[in-house]
């Protein structure tokens, strides 16, 4: 019921739990830590490495929650279903970052660092880019009869989305050679945890505190007009953090410390690709007919759910429900989050992960078409203004529901993934199945965001002639005395297609979803065994 904004950064980042939102350098250090299963985990000389890793991660969340705030922002300050969709380009740059990761990887200072030769500009032009935000940001967010900038809004959101992606590939990579082998599974959990640490921070705790209501109930014994914190105070804060931070990194923080045996063994040992041979692994793999059917599926499966993931949380901003409210139903869904890829793991382990992945679809199929049912009743279970407790205990049990099966499609893909990525470039093979996964979910987002306003028929209920188009009949109709009601919801309308359009697409594609998995793993080889040995060797 919740936008699914993390989606690249967890499937990527729900992938980041996002939530990904993506986690590329989480399935690439899984996939090494495969082959040390025999050695026990040992912590001495590493806790200060995780440390550093969770931090990292930490910061890496919150441009990812901050522009997962921007359309509750945009929302309570009039911006049209357009615009939402127009910034929802901002989300894409962890869906694409496989275009530029083989650049990060083999391009970098040497005596500086691998992985620091990046990091540390980055994460400046992170500080800098928020600090400059800060200063002009509610002015471009409009209200107060100004309009919102959105294209500039979007340019502006999808640099430091952009910045935040590069710097994930940036400390994916140094995951790697930062810890030791047998520790090299914590990275996971730091990319896990840390993401998401980030991601409440951003989202969750800034909606919060940014909302006078949510503030002068819970927070202050007299009120006041607005929140404890704002938009630039909290880009302002969060800059100076980035920038101390990398400061403190680029100091003292040593990626190659000679003095250090199991640093300097791990850097040596870490298998590298120039950008030629990056490149020509992606091309190979585009080449092959089961990823072609692959990348099919993969990229329309989510057209099923996008009503429900990219517009229903917009829907009831609309209808009233407080959008601080809304935030902080992840609060209670989070624990789920964390706890449903260990047990649906389970069940994927096995030789036909697709199985669960085929189960969960019908029952999304229902927990999504239960999200439009709710936003449609909402207005008329919301009374005077106020939201009656039931209804918040509605959501969470509807979320949460639809989470289980959200997470169970997750896991199951990532499962297959892993299952069939040819060792030779499993790293390259995973990131690249990801980048499908999430960009199968970005588009048909965007897409439906546009079609709402395209949808829906407005009246000005003192002018009939006045459709209310754009925002010139708007006024007009206001100036006239009016107002736009909505004789028909285009949301609804797309809710019916994408529900008919994934019982269709399940009816269809179950069979070739049935033959990937009956495919023999030679099938998705890119790399012939005999240069694998070699390149071993």
């Amino acid at each position: 019921m919740v936008s699914e904004n993390r989606d690249a950064a967890e499937d990527n980042n729900m992938s980041t739990r996002r939530r990904g939102q993506a986690h590329d350098g989480q399935t690439v250090v899984e996939t090494m830590a495969q082959g040390d299963t025999e050695e026990k985990p040992d912590l001495r000389g590493d806790r200060r490495n995780i440390a550093i890793l969770l931090f990292l991660y930490v910061l890496q969340g919150i441009p990812i929650g901050l522009i997962a705030a921007v359309p509750m922002l945009l929302q309570n300050r009039g911006a049209s279903y357009k615009q939402q969709a127009e910034f929802s380009f901002a989300y894409w740059p962890f869906s694409i970052k496989l275009l530029w990761a083989p650049i990060v990887d083999s391009l970098y200072v040497r005596r500086f660092g691998r992985r620091k030769s990046w990091l540390v500009p980055v994460q400046y032009l992170l500080g800098f880019f928020m600090l400059l935000l800060s200063v002009h940001v509610d002015r471009w967010l409009g209200g107060k009869d100004l309009e919102p900038n959105v294209p500039l809004l979007t340019l502006l959101f999808f640099v430091l989305n952009f910045l935040a992606a590069t710097q994930d590939i940036a400390v994916d990579g140094w995951a790697l050679t930062m810890l030791k082998r047998c520790n090299v599974g914590y990275a996971s959990t730091c990319n896990s945890v840390g993401q998401t640490a980030g991601y409440f921070l951003g989202y969750v705790v800034f909606i919060a505190l940014e909302s006078k209501d949510f503030c002068n109930t819970y927070l202050r014994s007299v009120p006041e007009d607005v929140g404890m914190v704002t938009l630039p105070r909290f880009l302002w804060f969060w800059g100076i953090t980035f920038i101390v931070a990398t400061t403190l990194v680029a100091l003292f923080k040593r990626e190659n410390d000679v003095e250090d045996a199991h640093t300097d063994a791990r850097y040596k040992e870490e298998h590298e690709l120039n950008i030629h041979e990056s490149y020509k692994v992606l091309w190979d793999m585009v080449r092959k007919r089961p990823v072609q059917i692959l990348a099919g599926i993969l990229l329309t499966v989510k057209v099923t759910f996008a009503a429900s993931d990219a517009v229903t949380s917009l829907k009831l901003i609309d209808a009233g429900v407080p959008k601080e409210k809304l935030a902080l139903l992840a609060i209670p869904v989070i624990p789920l989050q964390l706890i449903l890829p260990l047990i649906v793991g389970k069940y994927t382990n096995g030789p036909r992960p697709l199985d669960v992945y085929l189960k969960a679809i019908p029952y999304r199929i229902v927990f999504a078409t239960v999200a439009s049912v709710i936003a449609y009743v909402t207005p008329y279970l919301i009374s005077g203004g106020e939201v009656p407790v039931y209804y918040y205990v509605l959501l969470v049990f509807s979320y949460g529901c639809y989470q289980v099966f959200l997470y169970s499609m997750f896991v199951a893909a990532m499962a297959f993934f892993a299952k069939i990525s040819d060792p030779a470039v499993g790293g390259t093979y995973m990131t690249f199945l990801n980048t499908l996964c999430n960009l199968g979910g970005n588009w048909p987002n965007t897409v439906v965001l546009w079609l709402v306003d395209v949808l829906t028929i407005k009246q000005c209920t003192t002018r009939p002639d006045n459709l209310c188009q754009d925002k010139d009949e708007q006024q007009a109709c206001s100036s006239a005395s009016g107002t736009c009601e909505i004789i028909f919801d285009g949301y609804y309308l797309e809710a019916a297609v994408c529900v008919i359009y994934g019982i269709i697409w399940l009816a269809v594609v179950r069979k070739w979803i049935v033959h990937l998995q009956n495919l023999p793993n030679k099938a998705w080889m890119v790399v012939k065994p005999s240069a694998y040995r070699n390149k071993r060797r």
